[in-house]
């Protein structure tokens, strides 16, 4: 899998909370396509939760856990759709108390559907209940959102989403740490 390269970065008053690698209260997550020819493809993120993102002790915020979801979605929008949009509607399907604990989270986003500006995209969270097991599935979320056409999508900063030269495997990713959020010391 290739990182997907930030086309925001350089662009003047880019801030955003989830994937602004400036944003020193944010989340700054970095994305990951397995494969760009594959319009239904995954689009991957893995992500390093502290005790600063919990609701009660050791637990993920379910605010938090939201805010993820609609990150890696609205990202399918960008690279699969090629062009951006706004969130109209997300539901969430909260399975299983997320640690902040147990290693990184692995989030994963595909698109369901398109049909005309209209895009429906399906995104998870997984982790670990202990550091050693397995990733499993703890939140699921469909997220409907507006897509824009090109002109409008140009006028809001989109220029293309390419990928990086550098192949990586799952484990590769997981085990990066200049993608953690600030304050995380390995």
């Amino acid at each position: 899998m290739r990182e997907i390269i930030n086309p925001w970065v350089d662009m003047q008053g880019y801030n955003c909370f989830g994937c602004s690698p400036a944003n020193p209260k944010g989340m700054r997550m970095h994305f990951y396509e397995e494969d760009e020819n594959d319009i239904e493809g995954d689009i991957l993120s893995v992500w390093h939760p502290t005790s600063d993102h919990q609701s009660w002790i050791n637990t993920l915020h379910g605010g938090i856990q939201a805010t993820l979801l609609d990150e890696v979605c609205g990202w399918v929008v960008f690279k699969k759709l090629r062009t951006s949009g706004v969130t109209a509607k997300m539901e969430i399907r909260y399975r299983q108390a997320v640690s902040t604990i147990n290693g990184p989270l692995l989030l994963k986003a595909r698109l369901k559907s398109n049909n005309h500006r209209v895009a429906v995209v399906q995104g998870e969270i997984w982790s670990k209940s202990k550091p050693e097991s397995e990733f499993q599935i703890c939140a699921i979320a469909e997220c409907t959102y507006f897509t824009f056409n090109e002109d409008k999508a140009k006028e809001m900063g989109f220029v293309s989403a390419s990928l990086s030269q550098q192949d990586y495997t799952l484990q590769q990713v997981i085990e990066r740490t200049d993608y953690k959020p600030i304050g995380v010391v390995k």
